[in-house]
């Protein structure tokens, strides 16, 4: 398994993804209409431009960064250490997740600065932040299955033999691929009015917040289905796991625990990177 390599380019590929997939999305109308979708033509055409050939160049990089970044996304040392396939790009989708966190943090800071410290609150700041937010929160998902993070009960299931493990994670499998395709079914055509008509937010900033959510919830549940099915093969023949409370433990953080205590519980400073005073001193 790759671990990761400080490399900027691991960082780079995605932020270049999120510029390529913010500018297709923002200028999303002009795709709609060039391609012929939907029946919103003239709709659509006096509010919005058509496609120019930097949106287009805008399109085809997009693919090309989410090739790029499957190839040279690493694995950290706190996560999930066998790969397939398919996990290069959940977990590249991951990386692509967490820079939007620290997008969507300088957005609300600087909302925050303009509206407490110079009296000029933004008319965009407040929308862009529910719209981002939307975003990692369902991109997440897909991270956390590849990552085994979601929640699980282990209580009755470390007592099961085996088989019986295995019987029930192919259950839960199936019913993440049912609860997909219903969930897929049932929306797939309020999605696709909404993304046909480029249903925006009705606020003064008025991003495309329904047109891009809908369709992002069902492809996600879709990949995360799809990455279900990946996990259930990859832990198939893996050895069975004893679930502990130290499970939660960060093992770099109880190495620096251990390094600061010492190995038979004393040493010259405690966790806290405080001076521990000897028996004798404290007895004096």
């Amino acid at each position: 398994m790759e671990h990761r390599t400080h490399s900027v380019l691991e960082w780079l590929v995605p932020l270049a993804f999120i510029i390529s997939a913010g500018w297709v999305i923002w200028n999303g109308p002009g795709y709609i209409m060039a391609f012929g979708w939907g029946d919103q033509f003239d709709a659509l055409a006096a509010r919005y431009p058509a496609a120019n050939a930097l949106d287009w160049i805008a399109l085809v990089a997009l693919p090309i960064f989410l090739v790029l970044g499957t190839m040279t996304v690493r694995r950290a040392s706190m996560e999930f250490m066998d790969w397939g396939v398919f996990d290069r790009l959940s977990v590249f989708i991951g990386r692509v997740t967490m820079l939007l966190i620290v997008l969507l943090v300088t957005v609300m800071v600087y909302e925050v600065v303009l509206r407490y410290a110079f009296e000029r609150p933004t008319l965009w700041a407040n929308e862009m932040s529910l719209w981002m937010a939307g975003f990692i929160f369902v991109l997440a998902g897909l991270y956390a299955m590849q990552q085994r993070s979601h929640i699980r009960i282990f209580l009755l299931y470390d007592l099961m033999p085996r088989w019986l493990q295995r019987t029930c994670d192919t259950i839960s499998t199936i019913l993440i691929m049912v609860f997909a395709f219903a969930l897929v079914w049932g929306g797939f055509g309020e999605a696709q009015a909404k993304f046909l008509r480029w249903e925006t937010f009705g606020t003064a900033f008025d991003p495309p917040i329904p047109a891009t959510e809908k369709p992002l919830i069902l492809i996600v549940v879709m990949l995360v289905a799809v990455q279900a099915v990946a996990n259930l093969i990859r832990d198939w023949d893996a050895e069975p796991e004893i679930h502990t409370a130290a499970d939660d433990i960060d093992a770099d953080e109880l190495a620096r625990l251990r390094a600061a205590v010492g190995s038979d519980g004393i040493d010259d400073q405690d966790v806290t990177r405080s001076s521990i005073q000897s028996t004798g001193s404290r007895q004096a």
